[in-house]
Formats: C-alpha cells, sequence, structure tokens
C-alpha cells in the first residue's frame, strides 16, 4: 500500500502554517519526476563514456560523441530548469542548449548520492549513498556523507569498483580536478577512488584550473577527467536559486567553461552536467518537526535533508508513522514507507547490505516546502535546498561542449 497525503488533518495540525490547499489553492502542484536508471540518469553517464573509451563491460547508454579523450565537469546545483531560466546569463551554455537534453539524479537529489551515481556507475540502492545524512544500521550513528563525520570506512561503506578504477585498469588515463581539501575525503574515496588526483586552491585562477584540466586531458592515447565546479551550489544554498548573487555566479561560471573549452585540445569531447537542481523555500513554509508532536510519534532517528526526511523508527509500525505524517502534511509532501519507495522506482534496485540504510519512512516535500529538524540547526541558514522529486530538483542538463 502506498500512503498518500490525506485532506483529513489531526487536530494538532493546527500549528502547521498553510492547511492543504492553501499553501497552493488552485495552482498546480509539480508532478514527481522517477529516475530513469538504465536509460537516463546520473549512473548512466560514465558506463556510456566508457563504451566510448572501451572500457571492458560497458555499453551505449547515453549518446556521446565518438572520441579518446573525455573531460567531465560537474556543476554543483545545475539544475535544467534553473539554467533554461537563466540563458540571458550564460551565454557559453546557451550556445550549447539545441544539442542538449535534461537526465535526472538518482533519489534523492543530493550530491553525496549524485556524485556516487556518477563516480560508480550505479544507482543508489546498489552503491549505497543514499542522502545527505543517514544512519549507519551497524552503529546507528548518523552520518553526513559530505563532512564523513561516523567511524566508517569509505571503500567498505561502498566496496563497488568505481568507473575510474574500472578505466584506469583498462589503460585509460583518469584524473580528478578538484578543490585540494577534497583529495582525503571520506566521499572522495568511497565515489572517486581511482582516478589520479589533482587538487587546486582557492587562488587558482580560471586559467591556472583550464591548464590543469588541459593536461590531465592530454594524458596517455585515451583519457578521461573528472572536474569539479562548486560555487554555484554554494551561492544557491547561502542566497538562493532565485537571487542575483545566484546569477552572477553562474555567469562567473559560464565564462570558466567557455575559457575551459577555448584551452582544451580539438579532440577532447566536453560534457557539462550537474548533480541536481534547487529551489527557494520561504521562511514560512519550514515546518520544524519537533514542534508538532504527533510528527515525532514513533519517530527514532530523523535524517536526510530538509527536502528529503528519512525517518527511522525501531518501535512502532513505519506504516502508521507514514500515515500520520500523510495525513498532517497533506499535499505538501509525498510520502511513503521504505519499501513503497522501493517498489516505485525511487533508488533502483536495493542490495540487502545497503537497505537498513533507507529510512523506514521516506517524506519527499513538494512545492517549496520543507521539514527542518532541530538535530540538524545548521540547514536553518539555507536559503535554497534539494533532495525531493520534483522536476526542479531531479533535473539535470547533459551539455557537449
Amino acid at each position: 500500500m502506498t500512503v498518500t497525503g490525506s485532506m483529513t488533518m489531526t487536530d494538532g495540525s493546527a500549528r502547521i502554517p498553510g492547511r492543504p490547499g492553501d499553501a497552493t489553492g488552485t495552482r498546480r502542484l509539480p508532478e514527481m519526476i522517477r529516475p530513469a536508471y538504465q536509460r537516463s540518469t546520473l549512473a548512466d553517464l560514465m558506463p556510456s563514456i566508457g563504451a566510448r573509451l572501451g572500457v571492458p563491460g560497458c555499453s551505449t547508454i547515453i549518446e556521446l560523441p565518438d572520441a579518446d579523450r573525455f573531460v567531465v565537469v560537474l556543476v554543483d546545483g545545475l539544475g535544467w530548469h534553473l539554467l533554461r531560466r537563466a540563458v540571458r546569463n550564460a551565454g557559453y551554455l546557451t550556445s550549447l542548449m539545441g544539442e542538449a537534453r535534461p537526465i535526472t539524479s538518482g533519489v534523492p537529489s543530493t550530491t553525496a548520492t549524485s556524485l556516487t551515481c556518477l563516480g560508480t556507475g550505479l544507482a543508489p540502492g546498489e552503491h549505497g549513498l543514499v542522502g545527505y545524512t543517514s544512519r549507519v544500521p551497524e552503529t546507528r550513528e548518523v552520518l553526513n556523507s559530505l563532512y564523513w563525520d561516523a567511524p566508517v570506512v569509505p571503500e567498505e561503506y561502498q566496496p563497488r569498483q568505481t568507473m575510474f578504477e574500472r578505466a584506469a585498469a583498462a589503460g585509460v588515463a583518469v584524473s580528478s580536478v578538484s578543490p585540494s581539501h577534497f583529495a582525503t575525503s571520506g566521499l572522495t574515496a568511497a565515489a572517486q577512488r581511482g582516478a589520479d588526483f589533482v587538487g587546486f586552491t582557492a587562488r587558482a585562477s580560471d586559467r591556472d584550473r583550464a591548464d590543469l584540466i588541459g593536461r590531465a586531458a592530454r594524458r596517455g592515447s585515451r583519457s578521461l577527467v573528472y572536474a569539479y565546479e562548486r560555487d554555484l551550489d554554494h551561492a544557491g544554498h547561502a542566497h538562493g536559486c532565485e537571487s542575483p548573487d545566484w546569477l552572477d555566479v553562474l555567469t562567473l561560471i559560464d565564462r570558466r567553461l567557455g575559457l575551459l573549452r577555448e584551452r582544451l585540445p580539438e579532440d577532447v569531447a566536453m560534457i557539462i552536467t550537474g548533480d541536481h537542481g534547487m529551489i527557494d523555500i520561504r521562511q514560512d513554509h519550514r515546518i520544524t518537526a519537533e514542534d508538532e508532536p504527533e510528527l515525532m510519534i514513533g519517530v527514532d532517528a530523523i535524517a536526510g535533508e530538509g527536502r528529503f526526511r528519512q525517518l527511522y523508527v525501531d518501535h512502532d509500525n513505519p506504516r502508521l508513522v507514514a500515515a500520520r505524517w500523510a495525513d498532517l502534511l497533506g499535499d505538501r509532501a509525498w510520502v511513503r514507507t521504505r519499501e513503497d519507495a522501493i517498489d516505485d522506482g525511487w533508488f533502483g534496485a536495493v542490495d540487502d547490505r545497503v537497505l537498513e540504510r533507507y529510512g523506514h519512512v521516506l517524506v519527499a516535500m513538494r512545492d517549496d516546502w520543507a521539514i527542518m529538524t532541530d538535530t540538524q540547526p545548521r540547514e536553518s541558514g539555507l536559503v535554497g535546498m534539494h533532495g525531493s522529486l520534483t522536476p526542479a530538483e531531479m533535473t539535470v542538463p547533459l551539455l557537449v561542449g
């Protein structure tokens, strides 16, 4: 049984701003975007490149140029809909839109999950980086996958071979060009091991960064370079993706990418994509779970992020907890038990070793609502958020430069 948002509210729900219907009126809410794993997701990009580079076991899923050298630039926070809305601020990227197509992130639409989909060529249910924060079943600690703040060995937590390891074993010169402090991060080890790491500092100029990528792309007879760009995501979280600050950063990145294309050899195929989109969240559309006693009944731990909460239920019936959350949130959220979300295709096939990392109940917010929690206070300062299954968050561009 799939639990959906009921229009019947319990007595305690009056504290939640805007009852279902009040927040949206007659406005049409965005539909859910389910990822098409093995057809058009971030997890399908590297295997398709691998097929072009002759990596054993890889096949073409996404059509790409025929080349022996690829540079993949991941622009954190570059959503398909955000880019289409801001074409006047991104001349170079706009010039590539004619041949562009949208693909989707995995679920949740968040950086740690998406980067691991890209780096491993696997859906989230296989690679096991299941969200921004999630519970480690063996210790019941909540792991932040970006900061890797729990005593978990990355190579054991994500033991599947990465696409970088597979390509390197096939004789491809593989490099990762990213901020220097990512060299020893848990997420890098889990998602991108196998690439020769090339770091740069905040002082590096755009020309310096382009030259690092260019040198990496010239290595060997076949090459694969992954390059990470994080400034747009930071601007969206801090100022909002509808802000002038975000547009200014997009323009800066657009020029940076145009310069990179100019300085790359002509035989290099440059692929530009994102890991998720973003939505700005109004202050009066933020519900703090702990302020609603009915929401916390039966919930032993809460993880995830504001747009995609994972609820761990150890001593209650998850279906009852899901029903309570659906009843109180109404059309603000898609509420699913873990089993129903898996059946609905959110995560792809889920390995047994990964299953218990997911919350027993998943809460994906609709429209511009967020569920906050006192256990993650630094989230309160974010303006732009992501993680849910709306088109604005799930779809990212696939551009060939």
